[in-house]
């Protein structure tokens, strides 16, 4: 009889699937058995971590952890490096050197880089990507390579409430108010004050929240309306199919549940 290709087309098929689901799902189990919390700490001994915060596998570069301390419910994206110290095993003394607050989410990719004080107040926002550190390299003596002169080091503070875009870096002596936001790919030194938006490299202000006056320049797009509480999902998408057949002069033959 002839070979029916057709038969074995179909069985190498079933055996890709096959093959292909067992790796995600060995992938899934990795994961989450990679991923450090409060209550599973890996090889880890952070000073503090609190509960509901989530170290993705797989993490980063991370030492000094002893001098680490980790708020309640933060995202620390994969391959985020988080130190405390200019190298593992060090003395760094009785107090903290790197602390996260409540909810901070760090983005994949991000480094926070502490070699003295550095604070990220509750509720900050990092994409992917983010530099952030308190130390740089000096370049006093012309005739010592650079990276073998010993370097400056000043402490970070960002404050609560901020976003930072995907690629900024935060140089050594920053310190950032309250709800800040720095456009992506920006390099931010010096003082930033509360409700400001910076970009550029270095970073300046480019709009800011004056009480009284508000968004100073204006904001060129409406604020975006929040989903009203007990709204169902099928409530959203009857919505979505009502604007759309407004927007075509249909509305009259649909009717929201």
């Amino acid at each position: 009889m002839p070979i029916n290709q057709n038969v074995f087309s179909s069985l190498t098929a079933w055996r890709r699937r096959a093959v292909s689901r067992a790796v995600h799902r060995g992938a899934r189990w990795v994961r989450e058995t990679g991923a450090v919390t409060a209550e599973r700490p890996g090889p880890y001994r952070f000073r503090r971590i609190g509960t509901g915060t989530r170290l993705a596998f797989p993490q980063g570069t991370i030492f000094g952890d002893p001098w680490i301390e980790l708020g309640a419910y933060c995202i620390v994206g994969q391959d985020v490096t988080l130190t405390a110290g200019m190298m593992p095993d060090l003395d760094l003394g009785a107090d903290p050197i790197l602390t996260l607050g409540n909810g901070v989410v760090l983005g994949r990719g991000s480094h926070v880089i502490a070699d003295v004080r550095l604070t990220i107040g509750d509720d900050c926002f990092f994409g992917p990507g983010v530099y952030v550190t308190t130390t740089n390299h000096s370049y006093d003596d012309p005739e010592t390579p650079v990276g073998k002169q010993w370097p400056r080091s000043e402490p970070v503070a960002i404050g609560p409430g901020g976003w930072i875009g995907t690629g900024a870096v935060i140089l050594p002596g920053a310190r950032l108010g309250r709800n800040v936001v720095v456009a992506a790919g920006s390099v931010v030194r010096g003082e930033v004050p509360d409700h400001a938006v910076v970009a550029g490299a270095p970073a300046r202000i480019v709009r800011r929240w004056e009480p009284g006056a508000g968004w100073q320049p204006p904001l060129r797009t409406p604020a975006p309306v929040p989903i009203p509480e007990g709204v169902t999902p099928e409530q959203l998408v009857a919505l979505g199919e009502w604007e759309k057949a407004e927007s075509q002069g249909l509305s009259s033959h649909l009717r929201l549940p």
